[in-house]
C-alpha cells in the first residue's frame, strides 16, 4: 500500500518540476517579446528611410523594351 503513496508523490513530484519548467520558459518568452518590441521602435525611422528610397529608386528607374537587352554573338 506504500507504494501508491510513494507512486502519487512522485507524480506530484514531477508536475511540479513541469509547472517550474513551463513558468521559466513563459517568463522567457514575455522578455524575449520585449525585446523584439523595443528592436522594432528602435528601427522602425530606419526601416521607414530605406522603404522611401527604394520606393524613390523604382519610380526612377528606366524600362527596357522586352527585346532591347544585352546581345551576345
Amino acid at each position: 500500500m506504500s507504494w501508491i503513496a510513494v507512486s502519487v508523490s512522485l507524480g506530484f513530484a514531477g508536475l511540479a518540476v513541469l509547472a517550474w519548467c513551463a513558468f521559466k520558459v513563459w517568463l522567457g518568452v514575455r522578455r524575449f517579446g520585449r525585446e523584439l518590441e523595443r528592436t522594432r521602435r528602435r528601427l522602425e525611422a530606419e526601416h521607414a528611410a530605406l522603404r522611401d528610397e527604394v520606393s524613390r529608386m523604382e519610380g526612377t528607374r528606366a524600362t527596357q523594351a522586352p527585346r532591347d537587352g544585352v546581345r551576345s554573338s
